[in-house]
């Protein structure tokens, strides 16, 4: 996850939406695409081809975010992201995943480093994912704050009765992503809540996460391994204090 860091926008409500959408650069690079996605799992074997959404459309409109989804398989997804983002009919591709701003009790916030085995091996964000077609809803919607703690849950291993999940939105955009950020409270000090997450990513046979970080400022944030929208967002949060 590179590229731009964009700009953080409040957002009051996010409205997402799957659609039929024909990816030319699916088709265009198809052969590309398999060699590309051969070599990562030479490399990564434990790596799955499943399907994921990535927008197709994506607006702020009267303090909401208005989303269209569509399906395809991770392959295509990576070597896209890989490759830079390449355009290919001229619509706005974008990732457009959210992420749950952990924070602890005396206002760090808590970050996993990921695994290895993993994609993006070493790199720092909180829990998150594309989404999937598990987050559409049976009327065609694509449910970002139903993924947000999907995610939480399987990445840290807290369950939803254990933290305060936030109403409002803070949206980091820029062409090639949207990370919808919502606030995440767990009541714990930061370092209990660390050696918490801790013991339970021990607890998995093969967790996503390797450690976890937290940082109480602007220090702390990690240039090297954050992603810029990381490190945008870190910023944001710690200047409002």
């Amino acid at each position: 996850m590179s590229g731009t860091g964009g700009s953080v926008i409040p957002i009051a409500h996010v409205e997402a939406h799957l659609v039929s959408y024909d990816w030319p650069f699916m088709v265009e690079r198809k052969a590309d695409i398999a060699a590309h996605w051969a070599g990562l799992t030479a490399r990564k074997p434990a790596m799955f081809n499943g399907k994921v959404l990535l927008q197709c459309r994506g607006t702020v409109e009267g303090g909401r975010f208005v989303a269209d989804y569509f399906q395809t398989d991770y392959a295509s997804f990576i070597a896209w992201n890989r490759w830079g983002f390449p355009a290919t009919d001229g619509a706005l591709i974008r990732n457009g995943f959210a992420m749950g701003a952990l924070r602890s009790r005396d206002g760090a916030f808590l970050m996993g480093v990921m695994g290895a085995h993993t994609a993006n091996a070493g790199r720092i964000y909180f829990a998150a994912g594309t989404p999937d077609p598990s987050d559409v809803t049976a009327d065609g919607k694509v449910d970002l704050a139903g993924s947000l703690i999907r995610e939480l849950e399987e990445e840290t291993g807290l369950a939803r009765s254990e933290v305060k999940v936030g109403d409002d939105w803070r949206i980091v955009q820029s062409d090639e992503r949207v990370a919808f950020m919502r606030d995440v409270l767990i009541d714990l000090p930061a370092t209990e809540a660390r050696a918490l997450i801790r013991d339970r990513l021990a607890r998995q046979t093969e967790p996503e996460l390797s450690d976890i970080m937290f940082a109480r400022s602007e220090a702390d944030i990690d240039t090297d391994r954050m992603p810029v929208f990381m490190q945008t967002f870190l910023k944001d949060a710690f200047s409002k204090r």
